[in-house]
């Protein structure tokens, strides 16, 4: 049995992507990097996720960097970059 994350995506990406929300297993000392690059080779529209600014990122709900690596049952939430004006 694998082990598995949930992925979330929010705002704009939820809109892209059509999606709110999906299941992915992941391997033993997997990163958040490696989930968005797995999702990103599914192609267009899911490479937005390793486009010209790179997404934010959280697990569990605590600011993440992509290094992070996951456990069984983590959350995992994708948003845009923030851009003010």
């Amino acid at each position: 049995m694998s082990a598995v994350v949930t992925v979330k995506f929010f705002a704009r990406l939820r809109e892209t992507l059509q999606t709110d929300e999906l299941e992915l297993p992941i391997g033993e000392q997997a990163t958040v990097a490696e989930v968005i690059d797995t999702l990103a080779r599914r192609g267009a529209p899911w490479d937005v996720l390793k486009g010209e600014q790179p997404v934010m990122i959280a697990v569990n709900q605590t600011m993440a960097r992509p290094a992070h690596t996951l456990e069984p049952g983590d959350e995992i939430a994708l948003f845009p970059p923030v851009t003010g004006g």
